[in-house]
Protein backbone atom coordinates (compact mmCIF):
# COMPACT_ATOMS: atom_id res chain seq x y z
CA UNK A 1 0.00 0.00 0.00
CA UNK A 2 1.20 3.62 -0.72
CA UNK A 3 2.18 5.69 2.02
CA UNK A 4 0.07 8.87 2.38
CA UNK A 5 2.57 11.84 1.89
CA UNK A 6 3.66 14.38 5.21
CA UNK A 7 2.43 17.65 5.11
CA UNK A 8 4.68 20.00 2.56
CA UNK A 9 5.39 17.00 1.03
CA UNK A 10 5.93 16.97 -3.16
CA UNK A 11 4.24 14.03 -4.95
CA UNK A 12 5.62 13.17 -7.75
CA UNK A 13 5.02 10.81 -11.01
CA UNK A 14 7.83 9.04 -12.92
CA UNK A 15 6.46 8.17 -16.37
CA UNK A 16 8.40 7.64 -19.42
CA UNK A 17 7.22 9.52 -22.17
CA UNK A 18 6.15 6.99 -24.44
CA UNK A 19 3.68 5.45 -21.82
CA UNK A 20 2.23 8.63 -19.95
CA UNK A 21 -0.75 9.41 -22.27
CA UNK A 22 -1.57 5.56 -22.07
CA UNK A 23 -0.80 5.40 -18.04
CA UNK A 24 -2.57 8.97 -17.73
CA UNK A 25 -5.87 7.62 -19.57
CA UNK A 26 -5.98 4.66 -16.88
CA UNK A 27 -6.68 7.84 -13.85
CA UNK A 28 -7.92 10.74 -15.64
CA UNK A 29 -10.97 10.14 -17.72
CA UNK A 30 -11.93 11.97 -20.43
CA UNK A 31 -13.83 15.33 -18.82
CA UNK A 32 -15.72 15.86 -22.51
CA UNK A 33 -17.79 14.13 -24.38
CA UNK A 34 -16.75 13.79 -28.18
CA UNK A 35 -19.28 14.57 -30.88
CA UNK A 36 -17.63 12.49 -33.10
CA UNK A 37 -18.48 9.18 -30.58
CA UNK A 38 -21.96 8.89 -30.97
CA UNK A 39 -24.00 8.01 -27.42
CA UNK A 40 -25.06 4.23 -27.45
CA UNK A 41 -28.70 3.99 -28.36
CA UNK A 42 -28.27 0.18 -26.55
CA UNK A 43 -27.36 1.42 -23.23
CA UNK A 44 -30.13 4.68 -23.88
CA UNK A 45 -33.58 1.76 -24.12
CA UNK A 46 -31.77 -0.31 -21.22
CA UNK A 47 -32.49 2.64 -18.91
CA UNK A 48 -35.68 3.66 -20.36
CA UNK A 49 -36.95 0.18 -20.45
CA UNK A 50 -37.26 0.21 -16.44
CA UNK A 51 -40.80 0.08 -14.69
CA UNK A 52 -41.84 2.76 -12.02
CA UNK A 53 -43.02 0.82 -9.18
CA UNK A 54 -45.74 2.06 -7.12
CA UNK A 55 -45.08 0.54 -3.27
CA UNK A 56 -41.94 3.41 -3.82
CA UNK A 57 -44.76 6.27 -4.00
CA UNK A 58 -46.77 5.45 -1.52
CA UNK A 59 -48.70 8.49 -1.63
CA UNK A 60 -49.43 8.63 -5.29
CA UNK A 61 -52.86 7.53 -5.89
CA UNK A 62 -52.31 5.66 -9.12
CA UNK A 63 -49.51 4.51 -11.68
CA UNK A 64 -50.37 5.83 -15.16
CA UNK A 65 -47.64 4.62 -18.28
CA UNK A 66 -44.94 4.55 -16.30
CA UNK A 67 -45.65 8.39 -14.38
CA UNK A 68 -46.50 8.17 -10.92
CA UNK A 69 -50.42 10.11 -10.49
CA UNK A 70 -50.87 12.21 -6.98
CA UNK A 71 -54.60 13.34 -6.32
CA UNK A 72 -54.39 16.96 -4.24
CA UNK A 73 -57.29 16.32 -2.87
CA UNK A 74 -56.17 13.05 -1.16
CA UNK A 75 -52.53 14.41 0.25
CA UNK A 76 -52.72 15.88 3.83
CA UNK A 77 -52.38 19.67 3.56
CA UNK A 78 -48.78 21.66 3.79
CA UNK A 79 -50.01 22.99 6.90
CA UNK A 80 -50.63 20.03 8.37
CA UNK A 81 -47.39 19.05 9.52
CA UNK A 82 -43.60 19.03 8.34
CA UNK A 83 -43.24 15.12 8.70
CA UNK A 84 -45.90 14.00 6.47
CA UNK A 85 -45.34 16.86 3.95
CA UNK A 86 -41.58 15.83 3.92
CA UNK A 87 -42.25 12.13 2.92
CA UNK A 88 -44.30 13.73 0.09
CA UNK A 89 -41.52 15.46 -1.13
CA UNK A 90 -39.28 12.82 -0.92
CA UNK A 91 -40.98 11.10 -3.01
CA UNK A 92 -41.44 13.35 -5.51
CA UNK A 93 -37.58 14.43 -5.39
CA UNK A 94 -36.96 10.46 -5.86
CA UNK A 95 -39.08 10.42 -9.08
CA UNK A 96 -37.67 13.25 -10.45
CA UNK A 97 -33.65 12.01 -9.51
CA UNK A 98 -33.69 8.49 -9.99
CA UNK A 99 -37.53 7.17 -11.07
CA UNK A 100 -39.71 8.14 -14.25
CA UNK A 101 -38.34 11.75 -13.72
CA UNK A 102 -42.25 12.70 -13.86
CA UNK A 103 -45.26 12.94 -11.92
CA UNK A 104 -48.55 14.72 -12.60
CA UNK A 105 -50.86 16.75 -9.58
CA UNK A 106 -53.96 15.99 -10.15
CA UNK A 107 -55.92 18.94 -8.79
CA UNK A 108 -53.48 21.39 -8.35
CA UNK A 109 -56.16 23.56 -8.78
CA UNK A 110 -58.81 21.66 -7.42
CA UNK A 111 -62.23 20.94 -9.67
CA UNK A 112 -64.32 23.56 -7.99
CA UNK A 113 -66.63 26.57 -9.08
CA UNK A 114 -63.99 29.26 -7.70
CA UNK A 115 -61.29 27.76 -10.16
CA UNK A 116 -63.47 27.51 -12.94
CA UNK A 117 -64.00 30.65 -12.18
CA UNK A 118 -60.61 31.94 -11.70
CA UNK A 119 -59.14 30.24 -15.21
CA UNK A 120 -61.86 31.91 -16.95
CA UNK A 121 -60.58 35.10 -15.91
CA UNK A 122 -56.91 34.09 -16.19
CA UNK A 123 -57.23 32.60 -19.40
CA UNK A 124 -59.72 35.50 -21.16
CA UNK A 125 -56.40 37.70 -19.69
CA UNK A 126 -54.08 35.63 -21.72
CA UNK A 127 -56.34 35.68 -24.82
CA UNK A 128 -56.49 39.36 -24.64
CA UNK A 129 -52.41 39.27 -24.34
CA UNK A 130 -52.14 37.08 -27.65
CA UNK A 131 -54.37 39.20 -29.31
CA UNK A 132 -53.00 42.61 -28.46
CA UNK A 133 -49.66 41.21 -29.56
CA UNK A 134 -50.86 39.57 -32.48
CA UNK A 135 -50.86 43.52 -34.17
CA UNK A 136 -47.06 43.89 -33.82
CA UNK A 137 -44.83 42.56 -36.23
CA UNK A 138 -42.71 40.14 -33.72
CA UNK A 139 -43.25 36.38 -34.17
CA UNK A 140 -43.62 34.13 -31.33
CA UNK A 141 -41.29 31.44 -31.80
CA UNK A 142 -41.65 27.60 -30.72
CA UNK A 143 -38.20 26.16 -30.13
CA UNK A 144 -38.70 22.86 -30.97
CA UNK A 145 -41.68 22.91 -33.38
CA UNK A 146 -43.38 24.68 -36.36
CA UNK A 147 -44.99 27.78 -36.13
CA UNK A 148 -48.48 28.51 -37.36
CA UNK A 149 -50.74 26.61 -35.29
CA UNK A 150 -50.00 27.63 -32.00
CA UNK A 151 -50.03 30.59 -29.94
CA UNK A 152 -47.05 31.83 -27.54
CA UNK A 153 -47.09 34.26 -24.65
CA UNK A 154 -43.42 34.91 -23.44
CA UNK A 155 -43.06 35.88 -19.94
CA UNK A 156 -46.89 35.35 -18.89
CA UNK A 157 -45.95 35.61 -15.38
CA UNK A 158 -45.23 39.07 -15.68
CA UNK A 159 -48.15 39.87 -17.96
CA UNK A 160 -50.60 38.35 -15.98
CA UNK A 161 -49.52 40.61 -12.83
CA UNK A 162 -49.62 43.58 -14.83
CA UNK A 163 -52.78 42.74 -16.12
CA UNK A 164 -54.80 41.47 -13.29
CA UNK A 165 -53.06 41.54 -9.85
CA UNK A 166 -55.82 40.01 -8.17
CA UNK A 167 -56.17 36.85 -9.85
CA UNK A 168 -52.27 36.96 -10.15
CA UNK A 169 -52.31 36.48 -6.60
CA UNK A 170 -55.00 34.39 -6.16
CA UNK A 171 -53.13 31.58 -8.93
CA UNK A 172 -49.73 31.70 -7.95
CA UNK A 173 -50.69 31.51 -4.04
CA UNK A 174 -51.12 27.73 -3.94
CA UNK A 175 -48.87 26.52 -1.16
CA UNK A 176 -48.14 23.04 -3.39
CA UNK A 177 -46.42 25.89 -6.04
CA UNK A 178 -44.02 26.09 -3.60
CA UNK A 179 -43.61 22.43 -2.02
CA UNK A 180 -42.97 20.95 -5.60
CA UNK A 181 -40.39 23.99 -6.13
CA UNK A 182 -38.12 23.48 -3.00
CA UNK A 183 -38.98 19.55 -2.81
CA UNK A 184 -36.16 20.15 -6.10
CA UNK A 185 -34.55 23.52 -6.09
CA UNK A 186 -34.59 24.40 -2.50
CA UNK A 187 -35.30 28.17 -1.27
CA UNK A 188 -35.13 31.13 -3.35
CA UNK A 189 -36.78 29.79 -6.50
CA UNK A 190 -37.80 32.38 -9.49
CA UNK A 191 -40.50 31.45 -11.40
CA UNK A 192 -41.11 32.23 -14.80
CA UNK A 193 -43.52 31.25 -17.31
CA UNK A 194 -45.03 31.10 -20.73
CA UNK A 195 -48.41 30.17 -22.16
CA UNK A 196 -48.52 27.56 -25.23
CA UNK A 197 -52.21 27.56 -26.85
CA UNK A 198 -51.98 24.56 -29.50
CA UNK A 199 -54.81 24.68 -32.19
CA UNK A 200 -56.52 21.09 -33.76
CA UNK A 201 -54.39 20.25 -36.42
CA UNK A 202 -50.97 21.43 -34.35
CA UNK A 203 -48.16 19.52 -35.19
CA UNK A 204 -46.02 17.33 -32.28
CA UNK A 205 -42.66 19.13 -31.13
CA UNK A 206 -39.43 17.32 -31.90
CA UNK A 207 -38.39 15.27 -28.82
CA UNK A 208 -35.55 17.47 -26.95
CA UNK A 209 -34.23 18.20 -23.63
CA UNK A 210 -35.23 21.83 -21.92
CA UNK A 211 -32.98 24.68 -20.52
CA UNK A 212 -30.34 25.64 -20.06
CA UNK A 213 -28.37 22.76 -22.63
CA UNK A 214 -31.42 21.93 -24.26
CA UNK A 215 -31.17 25.67 -25.51
CA UNK A 216 -27.70 25.03 -27.00
CA UNK A 217 -26.75 23.06 -30.22
CA UNK A 218 -25.02 20.13 -30.03
CA UNK A 219 -20.98 21.87 -30.81
CA UNK A 220 -21.76 24.33 -27.73
CA UNK A 221 -23.03 21.41 -25.98
CA UNK A 222 -19.82 19.51 -26.29
CA UNK A 223 -17.57 21.96 -25.01
CA UNK A 224 -19.42 21.75 -21.45
CA UNK A 225 -17.73 18.84 -19.18
CA UNK A 226 -19.85 16.02 -18.59
CA UNK A 227 -20.31 16.37 -14.90
CA UNK A 228 -21.46 20.01 -15.89
CA UNK A 229 -23.81 18.80 -18.09
CA UNK A 230 -25.27 16.07 -15.74
CA UNK A 231 -25.50 19.40 -12.68
CA UNK A 232 -27.80 21.42 -15.23
CA UNK A 233 -30.48 19.56 -14.52
CA UNK A 234 -30.29 20.25 -10.78
CA UNK A 235 -30.86 24.66 -11.85
CA UNK A 236 -34.71 24.14 -13.52
CA UNK A 237 -37.86 22.49 -12.66
CA UNK A 238 -40.18 22.12 -15.75
CA UNK A 239 -43.97 22.15 -15.31
CA UNK A 240 -46.87 22.63 -17.05
CA UNK A 241 -50.94 23.59 -15.60
CA UNK A 242 -53.48 22.29 -17.61
CA UNK A 243 -55.51 25.44 -18.65
CA UNK A 244 -58.51 23.51 -20.81
CA UNK A 245 -58.86 19.67 -20.41
CA UNK A 246 -56.34 17.82 -22.52
CA UNK A 247 -57.39 14.66 -23.34
CA UNK A 248 -55.25 12.52 -25.35
CA UNK A 249 -56.50 13.26 -28.79
CA UNK A 250 -55.15 16.68 -28.11
CA UNK A 251 -51.65 15.60 -27.64
CA UNK A 252 -50.83 16.58 -24.00
CA UNK A 253 -47.14 16.21 -23.64
CA UNK A 254 -44.86 12.86 -24.53
CA UNK A 255 -43.05 11.84 -22.38
CA UNK A 256 -40.20 8.93 -21.86
CA UNK A 257 -39.76 7.91 -18.06
CA UNK A 258 -36.05 7.73 -16.96
CA UNK A 259 -34.45 9.35 -19.88
CA UNK A 260 -33.26 11.94 -17.31
CA UNK A 261 -30.61 9.10 -16.49
CA UNK A 262 -28.91 9.01 -19.52
CA UNK A 263 -26.11 11.09 -19.03
CA UNK A 264 -25.18 11.70 -22.27
CA UNK A 265 -28.74 12.68 -22.85
CA UNK A 266 -27.90 16.59 -24.66
CA UNK A 267 -25.40 15.00 -26.96
CA UNK A 268 -27.81 12.29 -28.14
CA UNK A 269 -31.34 14.17 -28.10
CA UNK A 270 -31.11 15.74 -32.05
CA UNK A 271 -29.40 12.64 -33.19
CA UNK A 272 -32.10 10.70 -35.36
CA UNK A 273 -31.95 7.18 -33.99
CA UNK A 274 -32.74 8.40 -30.42
CA UNK A 275 -35.84 10.73 -32.45
CA UNK A 276 -36.99 7.52 -34.02
CA UNK A 277 -37.15 5.52 -31.02
CA UNK A 278 -38.57 8.45 -28.77
CA UNK A 279 -41.57 8.52 -31.11
CA UNK A 280 -41.68 4.55 -31.28
CA UNK A 281 -41.64 4.98 -27.11
CA UNK A 282 -43.30 7.35 -25.94
CA UNK A 283 -46.29 8.04 -23.15
CA UNK A 284 -48.60 10.45 -22.48
CA UNK A 285 -51.09 10.71 -19.72
CA UNK A 286 -54.57 13.23 -19.92
CA UNK A 287 -54.74 16.48 -17.56
CA UNK A 288 -57.75 18.01 -16.93
CA UNK A 289 -58.02 21.59 -16.02
CA UNK A 290 -56.16 22.83 -13.13
CA UNK A 291 -54.16 19.36 -12.83
CA UNK A 292 -50.21 20.02 -13.41
CA UNK A 293 -47.43 17.97 -14.70
CA UNK A 294 -43.89 18.77 -12.94
CA UNK A 295 -40.82 16.52 -14.92
CA UNK A 296 -36.87 17.01 -14.43
CA UNK A 297 -35.36 18.89 -17.55
CA UNK A 298 -33.08 16.62 -18.85
CA UNK A 299 -36.15 13.87 -19.23
CA UNK A 300 -36.86 13.54 -22.86
CA UNK A 301 -40.42 14.85 -24.00
CA UNK A 302 -42.22 16.93 -26.60
CA UNK A 303 -45.52 18.65 -26.85
CA UNK A 304 -47.90 16.41 -28.74
CA UNK A 305 -50.14 16.74 -32.00
CA UNK A 306 -53.29 18.14 -31.01
CA UNK A 307 -56.01 15.83 -33.19
CA UNK A 308 -58.89 17.16 -31.61
CA UNK A 309 -61.50 18.70 -33.50
CA UNK A 310 -62.38 21.48 -31.51
CA UNK A 311 -59.96 21.52 -27.93
CA UNK A 312 -57.80 24.42 -28.03
CA UNK A 313 -55.05 22.98 -25.67
CA UNK A 314 -53.62 25.53 -23.30
CA UNK A 315 -50.92 25.07 -20.88
CA UNK A 316 -49.33 27.77 -18.42
CA UNK A 317 -45.44 26.49 -19.22
CA UNK A 318 -43.66 27.13 -15.60
CA UNK A 319 -39.74 26.92 -15.55
CA UNK A 320 -38.47 27.72 -11.83
CA UNK A 321 -35.23 28.42 -11.88
CA UNK A 322 -32.51 27.85 -8.58
CA UNK A 323 -31.25 30.57 -6.76
CA UNK A 324 -27.64 29.41 -7.86
CA UNK A 325 -27.93 30.68 -11.38
CA UNK A 326 -26.27 33.86 -10.38
CA UNK A 327 -23.19 35.43 -9.95
CA UNK A 328 -22.29 36.95 -6.20
CA UNK A 329 -21.41 40.39 -7.89
CA UNK A 330 -23.06 42.46 -9.98
CA UNK A 331 -20.96 43.45 -13.09
CA UNK A 332 -21.54 46.34 -15.17
CA UNK A 333 -20.21 44.53 -18.19
CA UNK A 334 -21.25 47.85 -20.52
CA UNK A 335 -18.73 50.29 -18.29
CA UNK A 336 -15.99 47.62 -18.60
CA UNK A 337 -16.09 47.64 -22.25
CA UNK A 338 -16.24 51.40 -22.86
CA UNK A 339 -13.13 51.61 -20.30
CA UNK A 340 -11.11 48.65 -21.67
CA UNK A 341 -11.57 48.98 -25.36
CA UNK A 342 -8.97 50.80 -26.48
CA UNK A 343 -6.63 48.14 -25.10
CA UNK A 344 -8.67 44.91 -26.50
CA UNK A 345 -8.38 46.84 -29.96
CA UNK A 346 -4.64 47.43 -29.83
CA UNK A 347 -4.47 43.38 -28.54
CA UNK A 348 -6.45 42.25 -31.43
CA UNK A 349 -4.42 44.61 -33.71
CA UNK A 350 -0.79 43.53 -32.31
CA UNK A 351 -1.80 39.54 -32.61
CA UNK A 352 -3.39 40.05 -35.88
CA UNK A 353 -6.70 38.88 -35.26
CA UNK A 354 -9.00 36.38 -32.69
CA UNK A 355 -5.96 34.39 -30.96
CA UNK A 356 -6.46 32.98 -27.99
CA UNK A 357 -5.41 36.17 -25.33
CA UNK A 358 -8.05 38.13 -27.21
CA UNK A 359 -10.71 35.21 -27.14
CA UNK A 360 -9.75 35.32 -23.27
CA UNK A 361 -9.89 38.79 -22.73
CA UNK A 362 -12.94 39.20 -24.51
CA UNK A 363 -14.74 36.32 -22.80
CA UNK A 364 -13.71 38.14 -19.36
CA UNK A 365 -15.37 41.23 -20.17
CA UNK A 366 -18.57 40.38 -22.00
CA UNK A 367 -21.72 38.20 -21.41
CA UNK A 368 -21.58 35.07 -23.25
CA UNK A 369 -24.86 33.86 -22.02
CA UNK A 370 -27.58 35.62 -23.54
CA UNK A 371 -30.06 34.69 -20.56
CA UNK A 372 -32.39 35.61 -19.35
CA UNK A 373 -33.81 37.63 -21.91
CA UNK A 374 -36.62 39.45 -23.28
CA UNK A 375 -38.35 37.02 -26.15
CA UNK A 376 -40.62 38.58 -27.31
CA UNK A 377 -38.29 41.74 -28.30
CA UNK A 378 -34.86 39.37 -28.28
CA UNK A 379 -36.16 35.84 -29.83
CA UNK A 380 -33.73 33.30 -31.28
CA UNK A 381 -31.53 33.69 -34.12
CA UNK A 382 -32.78 32.25 -37.30
CA UNK A 383 -31.59 28.43 -37.21
CA UNK A 384 -30.57 29.31 -33.51
CA UNK A 385 -31.84 28.43 -30.26
CA UNK A 386 -30.66 31.34 -28.54
CA UNK A 387 -30.44 35.48 -29.46
CA UNK A 388 -27.13 37.14 -30.06
CA UNK A 389 -25.30 37.16 -26.84
CA UNK A 390 -22.69 40.38 -25.83
CA UNK A 391 -19.53 37.97 -26.50
CA UNK A 392 -21.01 37.65 -29.83
CA UNK A 393 -21.19 41.68 -30.89
CA UNK A 394 -17.71 42.27 -29.42
CA UNK A 395 -16.28 39.30 -31.95
CA UNK A 396 -18.24 41.23 -34.79
CA UNK A 397 -16.97 44.82 -33.37
CA UNK A 398 -13.08 44.15 -33.90
CA UNK A 399 -13.80 41.97 -37.27
CA UNK A 400 -15.49 44.79 -38.51
CA UNK A 401 -13.61 47.75 -36.80
CA UNK A 402 -16.41 49.03 -35.26
CA UNK A 403 -16.36 52.72 -33.97
CA UNK A 404 -16.92 53.02 -30.02
CA UNK A 405 -20.26 54.76 -30.42
CA UNK A 406 -21.59 51.94 -32.18
CA UNK A 407 -20.35 49.03 -30.15
CA UNK A 408 -21.60 50.67 -27.21
CA UNK A 409 -24.96 51.18 -28.64
CA UNK A 410 -24.93 47.28 -29.66
CA UNK A 411 -24.28 46.30 -25.86
CA UNK A 412 -26.33 48.85 -24.98
CA UNK A 413 -29.64 47.78 -27.15
CA UNK A 414 -28.89 43.85 -25.99
CA UNK A 415 -28.95 45.11 -21.98
CA UNK A 416 -32.39 47.00 -22.78
CA UNK A 417 -34.12 44.81 -25.22
CA UNK A 418 -33.52 42.23 -22.35
CA UNK A 419 -35.46 43.74 -19.73
CA UNK A 420 -38.92 42.58 -19.05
Amino acid sequence: MRNRPQNGEAVHHSLNKENSTKDLGQYVPKRLYTASRPPSLDKFKDIVSQITEPALYQHSASVTANIPIYDVKSLPLPASGPQIVDQIQDEWHHILLSGPGVFVLKGLYPASSSTKALFHKVNTIFKDIIESESVSSSTKGDHFAAGGRNSRIWNSFQKHAKADPDSFVQYYSNPWLALVAETWLGQSYQITAQVNIVKPGGKPQVSHRDYHLGFQTADQCSSFPKATQIATQFLTLQGAVAHSDMPLESGPTRFLPFSQLFEEGYMAYRLGEFQEYFEKSWVSVPLELGDAVFFNPALFHAAGENKSSGIQRSANLLQISSAFGKTMESIDTIQIIERCWPSVRKLYEEQDGLTEEVETILKAIGHGYPFPTNLDRRPPEPGGMAPESELDVLRQALQKAWKMEKLISATTTIRNDSLP
